[in-house]
């Protein structure tokens, strides 16, 4: 038996450091909007030389007779920029905001940061939001929700992120997507976008341009691991969008068929075909 008086002791630094996210307490809920609570920048994951990575938690307020299901929600930005509470420019201005209206609807939602391309390149940001599931289910006790029961939900770079992880994604697996506008392909030229280029931003996320690492961008590319057991996916689309084709979200529900996991409308729910609108207003 080791002798107490001659054990190792914490050094000064180690004694100095914030507790390990896996277990530091967690932070006050403060009242939001009637009926909800939010519990800010939270620390979820540290990475070795970055910056800890945080998230927000909107949580409903009334007494609740379970765990709560979980929208996991990821911001847009290209992988170079963006806030993790920023759901876009068109609601910026709504009150209440969007997540505590999801929150007071009966949902947990949490908004989580992850490395961007100037900070550390693919797989770190798709390892971060893992990271941040992980910690959401080690203290999901706590926080009286349920990641069994987790949808993914993102905008643009966010929804090609929350798309590779509801399509990859095992312990727990998503429950569902909904994904605005996401990039689902960087093996292919689509609109502005072509795998030459080193400047783009998919470059930048990947470190180099996709078409010099053809691997590395399969393994980035949504549509690359459709398979039969993915969840359901709602995919949202502007036909004439100039930063992001159409044709992503296309080329992905038609996959996400093939394999299995037929497609519906996001106003009716009935099933569809991915370009051809509501089939009840058609």
């Amino acid at each position: 038996m080791a002798d107490p008086m001659t054990a190792a002791r914490p050094s000064l630094r180690d004694l100095i450091a914030a507790p390990h996210p896996d277990h530091a307490p967690l932070p006050p809920a403060a009242p939001s909007e009637p009926g909800v609570h939010e519990l800010r920048g939270v620390p979820y994951a540290e990475n070795e030389g970055g910056r800890p990575l945080e998230l927000d938690l909107w949580l409903p307020g009334a007494r609740r007779t379970g765990p709560l299901p979980l929208v996991l929600f990821v911001h847009g930005g290209a992988w170079r920029r963006g806030r993790r509470d920023d759901l876009g420019m068109s609601t910026r201005h709504w009150s209440p905001r969007p997540f505590a209206r999801i929150a007071a609807a009966g949902l947990a939602v949490a908004c989580a940061d992850y490395r961007l391309s100037g900070e550390a390149v693919f797989p770190a940001p798709l390892d971060d939001l893992r990271a941040a599931l992980r910690w959401l289910t080690l203290r999901s006790a706590e926080l009286g929700i349920d990641t069994g029961r987790t949808i993914v939900w993102g905008e643009s770079a966010g929804g090609h992120l929350a798309s590779l992880l509801a399509l990859t994604h095992t312990e727990p697996r998503p429950a569902g997507a909904v994904i605005w506008y996401g990039p689902s392909d960087l093996t292919t030229a689509r609109g502005r976008f072509t795998p030459e280029d080193a400047s783009t931003p998919e470059a930048l996320m990947l470190g180099t341009a996709p078409a010099a690492a053809p691997e590395r961008a399969r393994a980035a590319s949504p549509l690359s691991h459709v398979h039969a057991g993915a969840p359901p996916f709602l995919l949202v689309h502007g036909e004439q969008d100039t930063m992001v084709d159409c044709s992503h979200s296309r080329s992905l529900a038609s996959a996400l068929k093939r394999a299995g996991r037929r497609p519906s409308c996001g106003r009716c729910r009935a099933p569809t075909t991915a370009g051809t609108g509501c089939p009840t207003t058609r």
